[in-house]
């Protein structure tokens, strides 16, 4: 059964906000799942740099151990490793008690399909110091439980979750020591991934972005401003109308990776027949010395002519050699 961790996390307290252009982030997805296939709960940890996933550990791999997923990755000393694996099978006994308790708190039976999930992880300035930290999990898809690091204190975001609210206060250091690691372990390890594999989370690669137009069945006209090829991930993709912004009537697909490294994405807004020519789509990307204007221009007659020329062409040779 695939488990896929960052897929899991739905919109709402788990949702980050954008990391803005210069900043980076480090980020652990840590996932549990129980079910009635499994002898025991599957535990997957995925470790990401910005946008690229860097390690990885799965409890239920033939020998569980947490590797690397980038090749700068493999430069890490042998202790790193064993250190990192330890702490994963560590963290894979807590979140299969965690699953057990969260059932009791639930209310729920045994059987079913069942994740009890967390992020972790900080964000820092494009001067790589600390900008946020973040520590929140869910159980079943929905938001559970988040540190609050502004307060000091945890947040139960559903009625059950005053139990672990409750059980976690009991240890007052506890919230002092996952501010303490969000603030400065996390921002120094952050910092030392940046310089080891700067040739890849450094670079900026821009986007291709053009406007295409669309009919529906019944007459509505779409244009959409797609742009791929573009890394990091953050984009900022905008409609305007004779220069205004067109933000409630834009329709935006939620930037995907494109599994070569790479990310795409793209806005569309419903125009008026014969409208086209006011609207504009800008595209702002590290990756551009400056953004990009795009209208979208209907090929020329001129063009099919001599498609169509070129074509019949075609079929007076093919007729002139069928009969030769």
């Amino acid at each position: 059964m695939e488990l896929n961790v960052p897929s899991l996390f739905l919109l709402g307290t788990l949702a980050l906000t954008e990391i803005w252009a210069g900043c980076h982030s480090l980020r652990y997805f840590d996932a549990a799942m129980a079910s009635h296939e499994l002898a025991e709960p599957r535990f997957l940890a995925v470790g990401y740099v910005d946008d690229q996933q860097f390690v990885r550990f799965d409890s239920h791999s033939a020998s569980p151990r947490e590797e690397p997923r980038a090749p700068w990755m493999e430069q890490m000393d042998p202790g790193y490793w064993e250190r990192n694996t330890r702490v994963n099978r560590e963290n894979a006994q807590s979140y299969r008690v965690g699953l057990q308790n969260l059932r009791g708190y639930f209310n729920q039976s045994e059987g079913g399909v069942h994740t009890y999930q967390s992020i972790c992880g900080c964000e820092v300035s494009p001067d790589l110091t600390f900008k946020r930290g973040f520590y929140q999990f869910a159980y079943d898809g929905q938001d559970y439980i988040a540190l609050d690091t502004e307060t000091s204190t945890w947040i139960a975001l559903v009625p059950q979750a005053v139990n672990t609210k409750l059980k976690w206060e009991v240890d007052s250091s506890l919230v002092e020591r996952e501010k303490a690691y969000l603030k400065e372990k996390c921002v120094q390890w952050l910092k030392k991934y940046l310089e080891i594999g700067q040739k890849t989370l450094k670079r900026a690669d821009p986007p291709n972005a053009r406007v295409t137009r669309h009919t529906a069945p019944y007459g509505e006209v779409t244009l959409r401003c797609r742009a791929q090829d573009f890394y990091p991930s953050d984009i900022s993709l905008t409609w305007l109308r004779d220069g205004e912004e067109q933000l409630q009537d834009t329709e935006f697909i939620e930037t995907r990776p494109a599994g070569d490294g790479t990310f795409q994405k793209w806005a569309g807004v419903d125009v008026t027949s014969g409208q086209e020519e006011k609207y504009t789509c800008r595209v702002q990307h590290e990756g551009l010395p400056e953004p990009l204007t795009l209208k979208w221009e209907p090929e020329s007659s001129s063009t099919w002519l001599i498609v169509g020329g070129l074509a019949v062409l075609h079929l007076l040779l093919t007729a002139v050699i069928a009969e030769l």
